[in-house]
């Protein structure tokens, strides 16, 4: 019974965080918060590292005129900076996309933000939610692995990045384009040849699941 009711208390503190995090008129988030560093990432190590900085660079870069009026996600993976949200109006939309790309080690910006009002608390839960569908359903997905696919929903538009293969990314967009809620989805996923994906899955900090490491046994007579 106890595990039960700490079962229903995560689910609960999931479903809210997205709710407290909206409380301001102005939210700018990263997706740093849940980018533990995964050995079965594809990107290397360092890369994964640089994209959790250039989150954190990004949303401080927001030029404060246009910060107050702003709801915005800041999404980077393997150095392609995704921003979503909304602005209000078109030079806002320009200003950030420019100052985001003079963020260190950004390669390409991929301003998907829109002008428009902000987005109301309801609308950010639906979309969080739309999004642990998709990844629900891409772990469910036996032929390839969810943990090579970032996915973003705003507005209910879901946006795929990555570095996969070709039938990777097909089966995923498939499944995603599928999941209920979804309006939309943006590929956004870097593909590789086969014989890339393989280089890469071989590589220390590869694609390849580590599995459990015993602790090292030390036999004292």
């Amino acid at each position: 019974m106890q595990k039960t009711k700490l079962t229903i208390a995560t689910a609960l503190l999931a479903i809210a965080l997205p709710l407290l995090q909206g409380c301001a008129p102005a939210v700018i988030a990263t997706g740093a918060a849940v980018g533990v560093m995964s050995y079965q990432d594809r990107r290397p190590t360092a890369v994964q590292t640089e994209d959790e900085g250039i989150e954190w660079k990004a949303a401080r870069s927001v030029p404060e005129r246009f910060a107050a009026t702003s709801h915005l996600n800041f999404t980077s993976f393997n150095r392609r900076l995704l921003i979503t949200g909304e602005v209000a109006s078109e030079e806002a939309k320009t200003a950030i996309g420019e100052q985001a790309g003079k963020v260190a080690n950004v390669r390409e910006v991929l301003n998907e933000t829109r002008v428009g009002p902000i987005s109301s608390l309801a609308n950010r839960s639906n979309d969080a939610y739309i999004t642990s569908k998709v990844k629900g359903r891409l772990v469910d997905e036996k032929t390839l692995s969810a943990n090579h696919i970032k996915v973003v929903t705003e507005a209910t538009v879901t946006y795929l990045m990555g570095i996969v293969s070709e039938r990777e990314g097909k089966v995923a967009v498939i499944i995603t384009s599928k999941t209920d809620g979804v309006s939309k989805v943006v590929n956004l996923m870097e593909i590789k040849s086969d014989a890339e994906i393989k280089r890469l899955d071989t590589l220390p900090g590869g694609g390849k699941p580590i599995g459990e490491q015993p602790a090292p046994v030390e036999t004292r007579q």
